[in-house]
Parts: structure tokens; sequence; C-alpha cells
């Protein structure tokens, strides 16, 4: 297996981190970590969900051309761009916790800020600002829990992190339709970025990964994050911990550079790797931001009220409920590529016919069944995503898919914005198809199977 500069084997002497967490029984003690993550998470998702709701009402107040409102939504993308690959590395150089904690007073500071934007091109750097810290957070927060989470219930947990996604998407249009007739866009994005702080405060609670402390040399760490670890489940448990299985070996990073982790994903089994997962996070957020960021302007295009758009795009993001729901279930019971080939089929079928309707029910119907797949689609991408690489380059190779991602959702909203004022609506929704099938086929030819492997395992 290749290895980066300065690495060096840790033998049986080490910690022994990834054995020893990945035996442990789940318990409350790991759920709660889980949860001070996803609530994070949601509160993320609800500030850049507010765009979905926010972008027709901030087009009006500027007196926007639909090719300049698409560039107010993608200034966002663009800091995720620069955030996510930037994080990445700097979360492998220094620590999951740190740029975690530092993400999140970004991104909360930030929508307070934005919402005193006296004119579109202060709002459109602002929200270059939100962007950074949410894009920023999204690769830290994958790879933290998958290193927290014992290995038989990894790919459900991070499937499920990422159900928080369409419950903040889904907050966010609660949040819009309460606010908005009452205070403008303005009040919904304080009422967006106040909730990071609180989440900021509870995050100390947060252990920094063991795996990561091995990796870095750092033994004594290492150890007493394990040890805490397993006396919790003991006293949770009132049982014996299971044995702990052979050592599998792990790669020192200590004394690697910023850029070692990057070169990693291009060395070996890891260049196959990289090129499925950006094939597939380019062109999958390419076609979800080509459809969902105009779903609510579209439907004012329509001839529907500001308002009455709104409920409606929130009645049809119930829809993405049970979609991850059954998606978490799925990645480890029939396994991480047929669930994520399938749900991105879905999404491509639903989204064709969500944009061809005229008829309101019928609407209604496939959006509901689209937004099932959209969402079911992002928790397979987040729980397949970071199990893809070693510890030393996890949280690079998770910022660097996000960050191509983001330069498919930079594209989307402003190509689909062009074609909404040459052409027809249901052009926006053919795009978003082509994008999705691309995505498939990147699967099905480079993506290998991880069900039920630690993630150790997976890198060897």
């Amino acid at each position: 297996m290749a290895v980066s500069k300065g690495a060096q084997s840790v033998n049986a002497s080490g910690v022994n981190a990834a054995a020893r967490l990945d035996r442990l029984p789940m318990t409350s003690f790991q759920r709660n970590m889980f949860i001070i993550i996803a609530l994070a998470w949601l509160f993320d998702s609800i500030d850049l969900g507010m765009m979905t709701f926010l972008l027709a009402p901030v087009r009006e107040h500027f007196g926007l051309t639909a090719a300049t409102a698409g560039i107010v939504a993608s200034s966002s993308f663009v800091g995720m761009f620069v955030g996510a690959a930037l994080a990445g590395m700097l979360g492998d150089k220094f620590g999951r916790k740190i740029i975690f904690q530092w993400s999140i007073i970004i991104w909360s500071v930030g929508s307070i800020i934005c919402a005193l934007s006296p004119n579109v091109a202060f709002f459109i750097v602002l929200r270059f600002v939100i962007g950074f810290g949410m894009g920023a957070e999204f690769p830290i927060a994958q790879s933290m829990l998958s290193e927290l989470i014992p290995s038989s219930h990894r790919g459900r947990y991070l499937a499920l992190l990422e159900g928080f996604w369409p419950l903040g998407f889904i907050c966010a249009g609660i949040i819009a339709w309460l606010i908005l007739p009452i205070g403008g866009w303005r009040w919904v994005l304080v009422a967006g970025g106040i909730p990071g702080l609180y989440i900021l405060w509870i995050r100390r609670k947060l252990p920094e990964s063991a795996r990561w402390y091995e990796i870095k040399g750092r033994y004594e760490e290492a150890e007493a994050v394990v040890s805490m670890f397993e006396k919790k489940v003991r006293e949770i448990t009132g049982k014996p911990l299971p044995p702990v299985k052979p050592n599998v070996e792990t790669v020192s990073s200590e004394g690697s550079s910023l850029i070692d982790s990057f070169r990693m994903l291009w060395q070996g089994m890891y260049i196959k790797r990289t090129l499925m997962v950006w094939v597939l996070w380019f062109f999958y957020l390419f076609g979800y931001y080509g459809i969902t960021t105009w779903v609510s302007a579209l439907m004012v295009d329509k001839g529907y009220s500001i308002t009455s758009s709104t409920a409606y795009t929130i009645l049809i993001s119930l829809g993405a409920i049970p979609g991850f729901a059954l998606a978490a279930y799925l990645v480890d019971k029939w396994g991480r590529k047929p669930t994520l080939v399938t749900y991105i089929a879905g999404a491509a079928v639903t989204a064709y016919f969500y944009g061809a309707t005229v008829d309101f029910t019928t609407m209604i119907a496939w959006g509901l069944a689209m937004q099932f797949f959209l969402f079911g689609t992002w928790s397979c991408l987040y729980a397949y995503t970071p199990e893809l690489y070693p510890t030393r380059a996890r949280a690079t190779g998770c910022g660097f898919a996000s960050a191509i991602g983001r330069l498919g959702s930079l594209l989307a909203p402003t190509i689909a914005g062009i074609l909404m004022g040459i052409s027809s609506t249901l052009n926006v929704f053919s795009l978003g198809v082509i994008a999705f099938i691309i995505a498939i086929l990147g699967v099905l030819i480079l993506g290998p199977e991880t069900k039920g492997m630690s993630l150790e395992e997976i890198s060897q």
C-alpha cells in the first residue's frame, strides 16, 4: 500500500484505537456524540436550505434578473468549494475538532451579518462567507462520525446524519413560512444563524478522534479517548467489553506536510476511488441543485404566491423523511453501491416527471417521490465517501469530494437560470436527469463495495 511522505508503520505496541473502538457495542454514549454532530448538521442545513425559500423574495427586493439571481444562489457554493477543500486538509493536519468548531463560528455569525445587506453585492459576499463555513463543516463531520461509530453501525449512522439535511430543509421552510410574512427575508437569516452559537457551546463535549491522535503519534491522548469510550460503555451496559480483535496495521502521518494528504488521493488504489467520488459528487450535486434551488421560484413563475409556493415546497419535502430512513437501513442491509444507484435512478425518473407535470395534484405526488429519492441519495453519499479513504487522508478525501461537488452546485443554478430565461422549465429538469445518469455510471464502473468492513480493512 502506498504511503505518503513522512509516514511510517505503527506496530502492535500502539493504542490499537480502531480495533478497540470497533468492537464496542453501540450505546447511548456514542448516540449522544452522534446527536451533537447531527444537531450542528441540522442547523447548518437550515441555513443553506433557506436560499430555496428566500431566492424569490431576495430577487424581488433587489430587482434581479433570473441570471443574476442564479449568481446569488451560486455564491454560497463558491464558498463551500473553498471551505471544503481547505478544511479537509486542515482537519487531517491539525485535527477534526478545532476545524469543526471554527466552521460553526463562520457560518452562524455570517448568516446574522448577511441579514444587514444593503445591496446585492454585499449579500453575495456574505453568502460566500457563510458557504465557506458550511463547506468546512461537512467533510469534518463525516470524518469525525465515521471514526467514532463502531463499524457494524457506521453506515446506518452516517446515513442518518445526512437525514438531518431534509429535516433542516423542512425547518428552513417552516421558519421562512412563519417569518417572511411578518419580518421579511432579513429576519429569516437572523433566525437561521442564532442556533449555531448554541451548537458551538455544546460541541465542547466532543472528543478529538482517537484514530487521528494515533496516526499522529500522540499515543497518550489517543489512549485517553479510547479508555474514556470503554469506561462509558462498561458503565452503561454493566457488562465486560468484547475481546479486541487482532490489530490491523495503521499508518502514521506524524510529521507529514499539509499537501501529503492530497497526494494520497492519487496513489495506488485510491486513484480509482477518487475519480469515482469526484464524478459522483460533481454530477449528483449539479443535478440536485439545478433542480431544487429553483423549486420555489418556479412555482412563483407558474402563478403561485411566494407564501403558497413556500408551503407547497415544504409539503413535498416531507417525502424526504421516509427516503433517508429507508436509505439508512439499506446501506447496511443491501450495500452501499446498489442502494446509491437505485436512489439516483429514482431521483432521475421522478425529477423528469415532476418538471413535466402541469396538474397540481400530480405535481405534488411527483414532488414527494422526487424528494424521497433525492434526500435518500444524500444519505448514501455521506455514508459511502468517508469509508473510501484512510484516516490520514479521510477528511481531505471528503473535503475535495465535497469541493468538486460544489463546483457542480455553483454551475447548476446559474445554468438553470439562463435556461429559464431562454427555454422551458422542463429543460432545467432534463439537464438534472442527464447529470444523474452520469453519476450512476461512475459508481457502477469505478465504485467498490464497503459494507460490513472496518475503515482499516477497506484501506488494505
